[in-house]
């Protein structure tokens, strides 16, 4: 501060007096968050800032794919989008009207959040009418979120090929828009609560997604260089099956690379949306109610439909 440029000691000291001013707010803000979600923003951290520029920035393996620094800064890159949803739901309350609950569920995991109120719906956990219509709506909204996800990916690992493999994507987005709504006109009057969510930011987890990021990297590119477009679909349906972030970011970092063109990108997302649409399903089959499978089935039956759809008449 004393012999550096003076802009950066009037800078510090008005961010100082700032943050002195709203010492009451942050400290309110602390207490909401509580210790476990403290320790949560600061293993973030550790993975973000700690980790990250440590790795090395090269690549490894048969097909150059296995950069520990970019594999790592696509864990970062998922990990702060459910920090994110996980924080909000701290602060907006396990009570939040349907909708959010909904929201709150795709941000931080669709699959879970649809096996999370399939197994309610099915055990008769809310006693309250209407506890199916409020559970579809749930697995619904949290479905459409999932390609708000898929379209941030994309848009950061890939930006200059974002419309191309967007624009595809982007008509599923829509459909399942109004699917929601939809299912909304059901259930709009209802209320619900969002089960509790693990810590997103555990060092187990990340590594967990970090491992699956970089199998299916490699298995990529593996089954494109021995079976071309064909294997790298295949690839694409499997992964889906779990995990749509993994086969999102794969495609788009394989991309950037030139290792694959646009068009095979998209539609193995497509596919793996596809696919997560059939997992879905089986998981309200396997814990929900008749009554909830029936509807789920319907509503991503037209949406797996519309896919093949976009996959056959889209033009290459």
């Amino acid at each position: 501060v004393v012999v550096g440029p003076k802009a950066v000691a009037i800078a510090v000291g008005g961010g100082v007096a700032v943050l002195l001013q709203a010492k009451a707010i942050l400290h309110g803000f602390a207490r909401q968050l509580g210790e476990k979600d403290l320790k949560a923003i600061m293993q973030f951290a550790l993975i973000s800032l700690v980790v990250l520029p440590v790795l090395p920035d090269r690549a490894y393996g048969p097909f150059e794919v296995l950069n520990p620094q970019q594999i790592w800064l696509m864990v970062v890159l998922i990990v702060g989008i459910s920090l994110g949803g996980y924080i909000a739901y701290r602060f907006l309350g396990p009570s939040s009207g349907v909708v959010l609950v909904g929201l709150l569920g795709g941000l931080v995991s669709s699959t879970a959040t649809t096996a999370s109120f399939a197994r309610r719906d099915g055990q008769g956990a809310d006693a309250a009418p209407g506890r199916t219509a409020s559970a579809v709506l749930v697995v619904m909204l949290a479905g459409t979120v999932m390609y708000l996800r898929v379209l941030t990916e994309v848009a950061a690992v890939a930006p200059r090929q974002f419309v191309v493999i967007a624009e595809p994507i982007a008509v599923l987005f829509v459909l399942s828009i109004a699917l929601s709504l939809l299912a909304w006109m059901r259930a709009r009057r209802l209320r619900s609560e969002l089960p509790q969510r693990e810590n997103p930011t555990e060092l187990r987890s990340a590594l967990f997604f970090g491992t699956l990021y970089a199998a299916v990297l490699f298995a990529s590119a593996a089954a494109k260089h021995r079976f071309g477009d064909a294997g790298m679909l295949a690839v694409a349906s499997l992964s889906g099956l779990t995990d749509m972030d993994a086969i999102t970011l794969s495609s788009a970092r394989m991309v950037v690379d030139a290792r694959l063109d646009t068009g095979t990108a998209w539609r193995a997302i497509v596919l793996a949306i596809m696919s997560s649409m059939v997992f879905k399903t089986a998981i309200v089959a396997a814990l929900g109610s008749r009554q909830m499978l029936w509807r789920i089935a319907a509503l991503m039956g037209v949406c797996f439909l519309a896919g093949a759809g976009v996959l056959w008449l889209w033009p290459a």
